[in-house]
């Protein structure tokens, strides 16, 4: 390659397209003694540092320059060290040119700004915009849209309000060097959203990537009206949203869980050919699934030519919060299959379903894949393993990662305390409550979710009247449906239903059928039939369809012998189209779950099952079990009613596992309804006869039966 060649490539160093014929050159520069010449060493920085990989190259032919560098390699080496994310070293470098008096010039500030936001350095920030509008660049394109970027990044911090007191120079650099934090360069603050308005506003010209900063930082900052109008003013400006303009503005919509200017977005998409972006079908798959409108979300999932982890989680997650936990965990299973490597926040998004699913073989292989990744000591993950092994029943394993969490954050004391909650240990609960206070941790509202339910399930009901008035007095703090629910269950139970009922009557907020529920629950155990007439009157007036209202109503008419009472409620459930819900109950062995409702006489097991509880029965008898029929609801005879409870769904399934695991090992069993009060006791002679621990989940909590005794104190 002769001189003139040579030349002609080093003026168009755009021509350089590939890492090969960059070295090529370089090695041509060699070879023909160009090597003294600083101009041919600088375009040759400025063609290393397009490159990935060549960062190395770029560096030593950097300090190979004897004299002051020259603009292009300063612009050169504080890209490519931005490109490589080396921020710390873009900025030193950029006051390193500083320093020599060289005058950055439009190409400089964007990466210099960008670094500024990733370190998050506001006064650096500041500072480099002074240099800005006294370089009479306040009005550039490029700059202007890594201001905004910049302050939008910043997020909470306060932003520069640097028109008022330093007048634009327009044309004229500045003629000392950037002072980092002098007196010179202190200005107002004004506010952080004023900052990025004058930016915008001053800009004479704005492209698609000006607008798009702005609406996707107001998006980011939570001012989804703000980022409206900005997309209104955009189409009055003729300027048409691309697919970052609709991936930003599509969250607003799941936010306001409006499904119909959602839908307008999307028909938008599909119009303009941006519906196969990845970026805007993982945001509408997320605004679907937040409209719960799951076969939307399934559907444009479907449809994705390309599927990234962004989109793999936002099915997942959409799927988890809309209760299909089945399929949840189906498609993260295909994620694995597909070879996409989950993120931290799809661990965080899964676990759920292994907790409402109580699947702890399942949670475990997420635990044994979290700690093969490494993900096991990201804070966020850890919490969500704390939850899903304190919702499966594992509370020490549950306890045993919450003390190797190295900081603990509202999130993981919620679920370690949610945890001891709804395994029945109220006062673990309390004292670890009180540590969080201690340690500086201020309760949130889920924090009072947790405690509250610890109260009611331990019977603590001049605490749980603590926790709730300290909710408002000393933290601010409203009471909520689900803090109102866990009182009013509370004082059911105690038998104190007047003071429940009045609880409700004079909430601050429109009481719902779930919280009345409650109550009625209570009249049922205390035998109150006026009362949960009543309180039956008020459900009915919320949400005349209320399945539970009715079976709980009936249950209490039925205990009262009001057989006539319990017909009608029966025709008028059937005249709605309502079915009671049977009583089922599951267990997991071998990785595979086994059904049983009561009576159930279809599993090929149940000959050696109904054998078993017999030889149980008669120990049980021995040991002094005496049934209690008063739970079985029907009008028929003594015999009958101890044959029904013989048959209880929780006792085939715990029979089951007695015939298919090995002596000494714990049985976990799920049930969809609560332990009637006959069971409760049974369990508890099983798990001395046998000497097991039986855990049994129902819809309310578990019930930890060791050695006659179970977790909840029998309240």
């Amino acid at each position: 390659m002769n001189r003139t060649m040579l030349t002609r490539i080093l003026s168009n160093p755009g021509n350089v397209k590939t890492k090969f014929q960059a070295l090529q050159l370089h090695a041509q520069i060699i070879i023909t003694g160009n090597t003294s010449s600083s101009s041919h060493t600088s375009t040759l920085i400025s063609i290393y540092s397009n490159f990935n990989n060549l960062l190395h190259y770029t560096i030593l032919l950097f300090h190979t320059l004897h004299s002051p560098p020259s603009l292009v390699a300063w612009k050169s080496i504080i890209r490519a060290y931005t490109s490589h994310t080396l921020f710390h070293q873009a900025l030193y470098s950029f006051i390193q040119m500083r320093g020599f008096g060289i005058y950055p010039d439009h190409n400089i500030f964007p990466s210099v700004l960008k670094s500024c936001a990733v370190i998050m350095d506001l006064r650096l920030g500041q500072s480099v915009h002074g240099s800005i509008i006294r370089c009479g660049m306040g009005s550039e394109l490029y700059t202007c849209n890594a201001l905004m970027n910049m302050y939008f990044k910043f997020q909470g911090f306060v932003a520069l309000n640097v028109f008022d007191e330093i007048p634009q120079r327009k044309g004229v650099c500045c003629t000392k060097d950037l002072s980092f934090g002098s007196s010179e360069s202190e200005i107002k603050i004004g506010s952080f959203d004023d900052s990025v308005r004058k930016v915008f506003e001053l800009m004479p010209k704005r492209d698609v990537v000006s607008w798009n900063t702005v609406i996707a930082g107001n998006v980011q900052n939570g001012m989804y009206e703000e980022a409206l109008i900005m997309l209104r003013e955009m189409g009055n400006a003729n300027l048409k949203p691309d697919s970052f303009t609709l991936s930003s503005v599509v969250p607003i919509f799941a936010e306001y869980v409006d499904v119909i200017k959602g839908k307008e977005i999307h028909g938008y998409a599909i119009r303009s050919g941006f519906d196969s972006d990845v970026f805007i079908g993982s945001s509408l798959i997320d605004m679907y699934a937040k409209c719960t409108r799951m076969e939307d979300s399934l559907r444009v999932f479907d449809l994705l030519p390309c599927r990234d982890a962004i989109s793999w989680n936002s099915i997942i997650a959409g799927c988890v919060q809309n209760g299909a936990f089945d399929e949840g965990l189906r498609f993260f299973r295909l994620m694995l299959s597909a070879k996409i490597q989950p993120m931290p926040v799809t661990f965080s998004s899964i676990m759920p379903a292994c907790a409402h699913l109580t699947t702890l073989h399942l949670g475990k292989q997420l635990h044994g894949y979290i700690i093969r990744g490494r993900f096991d000591e990201n804070v966020y993950i850890a919490s969500s393993l704390v939850d899903m092994y304190g919702k499966c029943g594992n509370i020490r394993m549950a306890r045993w990662i919450f003390d190797r969490i190295e900081s603990h954050d509202i999130v993981s004391w919620t679920a370690i305390i949610m945890g001891y909650a709804l395994n029945g240990y109220g006062n673990d609960a309390i004292s670890l409550f009180e540590q969080m206070e201690k340690e500086g941790i201020k309760p949130g509202y889920v924090s009072f979710i947790a405690i509250l339910t610890a109260c009611s399930h331990a019977g603590l009901i001049d605490r749980a009247w603590e926790y709730f008035n300290s909710m408002t007095e000393n933290y601010g703090i409203a009471p909520g449906l689900e803090h109102y629910a866990a009182v009013a269950d509370l004082l059911g139970r105690a038998g104190r239903l007047e003071e429940a009922y009045e609880l409700i009557l004079n909430m601050h907020i429109e009481p719902t059928g779930s919280v009345w529920l409650t109550l009625l629950a209570g009249c049922r155990i205390h035998k109150k039939t006026e009362l949960a007439v009543k309180v039956a009157e008020k459900i009915f007036g919320v949400d005349p369809d209320n399945m539970a209202a009715y079976v709980l109503l009936s249950n209490v008419y039925a205990i009262s012998g009001r057989w006539k009472e319990v017909a009608k409620l029966r025709i008028c459930m059937r005249n709605k189209g309502m079915r009671k819900k049977p009583a089922c109950s599951w267990i997991e062995i071998k990785n595979k779950v086994h059904a049983f409702s009561a009576g159930d006489k279809s599993h090929p097991y149940y000959d050696r099952i109904n054998e078993a509880l017999k030889v149980l029965l008669e120990k049980m008898e021995r040991e002094g079990y005496v049934a209690d029929t008063n739970e079985v609801l029907h009008d028929v005879d003594e015999e009958q009613k101890k044959t029904l409870l013989f048959s209880h769904s929780e006792r085939l399934a715990i029979a089951f596992g007695v015939i298919n695991s090995p002596a000494g090992t714990t049985i976990r069993i799920t049930k969809n309804i609560r332990v009637c009060v006959d069971c409760h006791t049974a369990i508890k002679f099983m798990s001395k006869i046998l000497g097991r621990e039986i855990i049994v989940r129902d819809n309310s909590r578990f019930h930890h039966f060791n050695g006659g005794q179970c977790s909840c104190g029998d309240y």
